[in-house]
């Protein structure tokens, strides 16, 4: 599946389940809720895109802690919880994807290499899903690009719909 694809599948399998979608976007930029609103119609499903690349905007928009931030960094699991967490209370999505990572050239550690990306998956009513990929470096583009494209598959496993064909598990 194209990119284009599977978020037009993620758009109706928000349709069907009469739910809307919203996005806490770090590394990404916005890239997540762009997929989404190049297609036509989207504004039935697509609430709105948090863009929060500061840890302020983060603290701010998304109501991320400090203390949070502190302890585990902007790139971690309790970060991206608290991100997917904040936007479903902050807009009327039923449906939020966060993510967050570092996509390079620069920024990585041992502990948090280049390539290294945070995704959360907020379900209204079920507990925040967390995960994480560490893309190969071939640069930024790319690992930008992966991280959008494995955000949509896991909006559409997140709604019920499996593994998409043409994804690898």
């Amino acid at each position: 599946m194209t990119d284009n694809e599977l978020a037009n599948a993620l758009l109706q399998a928000c349709q069907a389940r009469g739910i809307m979608l919203a996005t806490a976007e770090s590394c990404t930029g916005g890239m997540i809720i762009a997929a989404l609103t190049d297609i036509a119609g989207s504004s039935a499903v697509v609430d709105r895109g948090f863009i929060t690349y500061s840890n302020e905007a983060k603290m701010d928009m998304l109501g991320v802690s400090a203390a949070t931030l502190d302890a585990h960094g902007a790139v971690s699991r309790e970060t991206v919880i608290e991100m997917a967490r904040g936007a479903l209370a902050r807009s009327r999505a039923g449906l939020t994807l966060a993510v967050t990572g570092i996509a390079g050239p620069g920024g990585g550690s041992a502990a948090k290499p280049i390539g290294l990306v945070w995704f959360g998956v907020g379900l209204d009513g079920q507990a925040v899903g967390a995960e994480h990929k560490l893309f190969t470096d071939k640069g930024r583009d790319f690992i930008r690009r992966e991280t959008v494209r494995h955000a949509l598959e896991l909006g559409l496993r997140a709604l019920g719909h499996g593994q998409p064909d043409g994804a690898t598990p």
